[in-house]
């Protein structure tokens, strides 16, 4: 599966994912063997391959000709793509989709080869041994594309309020596969609200940006208890008639913050969120749709209002459900706990500006997505660092200017960087890793960030808060790892968060339970973030019922 809608009507689009492949390990015991697995996947979920750091082939018969691209949504973390033995492409980081074009392929049957590395080296700065696992394998949604002599690449369509209704800005990409000058119609249409035309000259083999402001009138407004969505759909055109086309969905919404707060829709947003990792024992990271929708449907019980992808862009096929149930979301790139010498690594900086440019290039029309984060927990409190925030802040400012940017920062009352996003932004853990009281921890920071920091005068965020319990230990003398004393720390810390005058919200750390990788440890038991409200195959600890009634007592807007 690859989004929760058709996105083609006139292209023809083969899944290749959502069937078996053949898998083979190309190091250890087991290498040259041959397995038939089903895609999509993550190694480590094979019999004898749970704790496998190496490189691996996944191959798959295809049948086309003509002019076919190849779009993977995600492989981890570095990808090779072969077909009929000759390398045709490669991609690094495993959280961002990429395409491989094949211009003229012969028609008939046709070998592809997909050499996956989950290993970590000086050339990936960042997969590194972390507090999440890095798995390996084709973790996402795989498609064939048959085009004609040229294709739309991209719709980009931002909505922009007005005082008489809506705008939307919108950048549509065309490009000519053909050795010759092109010349097409292109028309793009929203449900009803406008339909224009342009005429697209093509210089050969080249590509166009085609820009213009539309006037949508005045849409029904997409809002987190009626999340209302339109089809977007853009079409190509010739002298023998419409030839290609791409669809997608985008909401009528506003975010925007003034002075200490985030407005939606013009209203005093309260966020009640989670911080999930795509993580789960049966799959890894490769969730499928309705294991995806089951932590939605936790996520809703327990009251809340938005989920921080943490810490890189996830599957399209969440923020889909997202948009679609009015979930908000809080998006970020790829970089968590990067001391300063990694962040000097010379990939650090073309790394992760790449994720940021392949995000948002993926994922701008998404209404559920409200802030736009890079770099959680890196070193905001060096000159180096400053440089790097700066870099990737202006990156998506070039990218998207409608949405406000933050990151999560862990460096208490000596963060340099507060004075470059729009909202500020802290993760704090008072009554556990060290015993001071939230009710006194967080009016602390929060008062050095208006007074002593250049983030005075924005909106705040508490971006990660929690404590540990092992699924099933109980014991009344409330020590920590029970669930007993996460119950009750967690009350503390909600409590303390949305009573603070000014904060505009909170992000639990963390929805469930989630495998670190191996090589990374920090009193952590089980080889596991024991963090969750419910465990790694989603049971309920004690805190659940006590979030779930907290987080209902306070209402979306302040």
């Amino acid at each position: 599966m690859l989004r929760t809608f058709e996105t083609n009507y006139l292209r023809e689009v083969t899944e290749l994912s959502s069937s078996l492949w053949e898998f083979s390990p190309n190091e250890g015991e087991f290498q040259g063997n041959v397995y038939p697995v089903w895609v999509p996947c993550c190694w480590e979920n094979f019999p004898d391959f749970s704790a496998y750091r190496g490189t691996g082939s996944f191959r798959k018969e295809f049948e086309a000709e003509g002019n076919v691209r190849l779009v993977f949504k995600g492989v981890s973390h570095t990808a090779t793509v072969l077909v009929d033995g000759k390398e045709v492409g490669s991609h690094y980081n495993a959280y961002t989709p990429f395409s491989v074009m094949l211009k003229d392929l012969e028609p008939g049957v046709h070998k592809l080869e997909v050499i996956a590395d989950n290993r970590f080296s000086e050339k990936s700065a960042l997969h590194v041994p972390n507090d999440y696992m890095s798995y390996g394998g084709i973790s996402r949604g795989v498609a064939m594309e048959e085009l004609e002599g040229a294709y739309i690449e991209y719709i980009h369509a931002v909505p922009e309020k007005t005082e008489k209704g809506w705008n939307v800005k919108l950048a549509v990409k065309v490009v000519n596969l053909e050795d010759a000058e092109k010349i097409v119609e292109l028309q793009v249409a929203v449900d009803g609200l406008f339909e224009i035309t342009k005429e697209v000259n093509l210089k050969a083999g080249e590509e166009a940006l085609v820009e213009e402001t539309v006037d949508a009138g005045t849409p029904d407004v997409w809002e987190m208890d009626h999340p209302v969505l339109y089809t977007i759909c853009a079409v190509l055109s010739d002298a023998d008639g419409a030839f290609d086309d791409l669809a997608d969905r985008i909401g009528f919404r506003e975010i925007k913050t003034a002075g200490k707060d985030i407005l939606l829709n013009g209203k005093k947003l309260r966020i009640k969120g989670f911080c999930r990792h795509e993580d789960h024992p049966m799959y890894g990271c490769a969730l499928p749709v309705s294991a995806i929708e089951q932590d939605l449907q936790i996520a809703k019980d327990l009251g809340a209002n938005s989920i921080r992808t943490s810490h890189y862009p996830n599957d399209e096929i969440f923020l889909d459900l997202c948009d679609e149930q009015g979930i908000l979301v809080w998006e970020e790139n790829h970089a968590r706990g990067l001391v300063l010498e990694q962040m000097q690594n010379p990939n650090f900086e073309p790394q992760a500006e790449a994720c940021i440019q392949e995000m948002i290039t993926a994922h701008i029309n998404h209404p559920c997505i409200i802030i736009w984060g890079i770099l959680n927990e890196c070193a905001s409190d060096t000159e180096y660092g400053y440089e790097c925030y700066k870099k990737q802040y202006d990156l998506i400012r070039k990218l998207d200017t409608s949405r406000p940017r933050s990151s999560a920062s862990c460096r208490f009352k000596t963060d340099i960087c507060f004075g470059l996003p729009e909202i500020v932004s802290y993760n704090l853990y008072p009554e556990w890793y060290h015993d001071t009281p939230a009710n006194e921890y967080v009016p602390d920071i929060y008062n050095w960030v208006q007074t002593g920091s250049e983030g005075a005068g924005k909106p705040f965020l508490v971006t990660e808060i929690g404590a540990g319990a092992i699924y099933g230990y109980r014991n009344q003398s409330m020590c920590k790892w029970t669930e007993e004393y996460q119950a009750k720390a967690l009350g503390d810390q909600i409590t303390a968060v949305l009573d603070q005058e000014g904060c505009s919200g909170i992000y639990i750390w963390q929805f469930c339970d989630v495998r670190i990788s191996n090589e990374w440890f920090s009193n952590r038991p089980r080889t596991m973030n024991n963090k969750g409200i419910v465990d790694e195959y989603r049971r309920r600890k004690l805190s659940y019922d006590v979030v779930k009634k907290l987080y209902h007592s306070y209402s979306d807007f302040r």
